[in-house]
């Protein structure tokens, strides 16, 4: 049994509007952020669905000079915690272009 070219030619077309539409999503992610914090608040992180830290805010009560490895701490749990939602956001909308279909390799 073989495919005929026009099926390989519609099943190519399908993967190229898909390529296009997950080019667009990632360039709309970089854009998208998402918030996390540690300590109650005391250190925000934001991170962008590009996986990259946007902005870092600490509180000045975060600040203990006695202590410097509570204040780092907070920040790995902020910014972990951001990443993982960045994440999360991306797998969310790919999944909305893939239909869930799993692409290795894409992201």
């Amino acid at each position: 049994m073989s495919f005929g070219s026009g099926n390989m030619a519609r099943m190519m077309k399908q993967v190229q509007k898909m390529q296009a539409e997950l080019a667009r999503v990632q360039e709309e992610l970089a854009e998208k952020t998402v918030e996390a914090t540690a300590g109650g608040g005391v250190v925000r992180a934001v991170v962008s669905g590009g996986l990259e830290l946007k902005g870092l805010e600490i509180s000045p009560e975060a600040i203990d000079p006695d202590d410097p490895e509570l204040l780092a701490d907070l920040v790995m749990a902020a910014v972990n915690e951001g990443l993982r939602r960045a994440q999360e956001m991306v797998q969310r909308e790919m999944a909305k272009v893939t239909g869930g279909l799993s692409l290795p390799g894409i992201f």
